[in-house]
Order: structure tokens, then C-alpha cells, then sequence
């Protein structure tokens, strides 16, 4: 077993030594909004504590980011909404019900933790009803077709400070 607090710890250390934007919180805790924890229920426990320390977290681009508390209450500067890639599907659906039911139990299953607006829209999602931890990639125009990338959190860091997962 590993232990997700080093793991953080390691990820932050490089990520500030390879360019990255990246603010711990002054005061741990973790405040998310009423909706937001109604919807995902069941959110793993190392991404809780990834959230309970990191405020910010970006590329040094600024084109790819975690998303954060702020984020997820609605409260950051960011120009995208956490689901931003939900809403972009639902549009597409417009009239369409069903489309927008299948749409919507889609993102249920998957909680958005990383954006990247490099080289077209994509993100990275935790999978929160099958392979529980399980970290997802989808991209535009499909977002909903997914790619498992690693077995946890704890993996997806180490691709990403390995540079197996580029992300520039």
C-alpha cells in the first residue's frame, strides 16, 4: 500500500521544481459545496486529501490544471466550470431528453479532477461507480468516451512526475 500524503507531498515538490502553479492551502480543511457532495458520494479518499492541501495546481502554460475546492464550489477565477465538458455535451443534446438523461448518469460515474484546454478540450476523471479510483481520460468531440490511464490517484501522479502522462 502507498502512502497518498507522501505521494502528495512528492507530486507538489515536483510540480514547483518543474514550473508548475501550484498554492497549498494556508489552513487545511476541506468546506465543498451541498450539491456537489450529494452528487459524488463517493469520492476516494486520496483524492479528498489531494483537496484538502492544494488551492491551486496548473501547468506552467496554465493550459492544463487540477481541479480544486474553488473550483468545485463554483468560487474560482477560472473561465471553465468544473463540468464545464457536462454542459458543453448537454448543449449538444439540447431538446433531447434521453440524450440528456444518458448524459447526465454518464458524469454521475465520473468526477472531472484535471482540464486541458492544450491541444483541444480533454480531462482526466476519477471513476466513482465501477473501477472505483480509477483515473479516465476523455476528449473533444465524444467526452463521454473514456480511456483508462491508472488503477488510482496515486499512480496517475507518479505517470505524470515520470512523464509517462505529458501534459506540458
Amino acid at each position: 500500500m502507498y502512502d497518498m500524503n507522501k505521494t502528495i507531498l512528492e507530486f507538489v515538490t515536483w510540480a514547483e521544481s518543474n514550473g508548475w502553479i501550484i498554492t497549498l492551502k494556508s489552513e487545511p480543511g476541506l468546506n465543498l459545496d451541498h450539491q456537489f457532495i450529494t452528487r459524488y458520494t463517493n469520492m476516494p479518499p486520496e483524492y479528498t486529501a489531494f483537496l484538502y492541501v492544494v488551492k491551486q495546481c496548473m501547468t506552467s502554460s496554465e493550459q492544463t490544471w487540477f481541479l480544486c475546492e474553488a473550483d468545485y464550489n463554483n468560487s474560482s477565477d477560472s473561465d471553465f466550470h468544473w463540468n464545464e465538458f457536462e454542459l458543453i455535451s448537454l448543449e449538444a443534446a439540447v431538446d433531447d431528453e434521453g440524450w440528456r438523461s444518458e448524459i447526465m448518469t454518464w458524469w454521475d460515474k465520473y468526477l472531472p479532477i484535471m482540464m486541458s484546454v492544450r491541444d483541444g478540450y480533454s480531462f482526466y476523471a476519477i471513476d466513482i461507480k465501477n473501477e472505483i479510483g480509477s483515473i479516465v481520460r476523455g476528449e473533444e468531440p465524444e467526452f463521454e468516451e473514456v480511456n483508462k490511464v491508472a488503477d488510482n490517484l496515486h499512480d496517475f501522479l507518479q505517470l505524470i512526475m515520470s512523464d509517462s502522462i505529458k501534459l506540458g
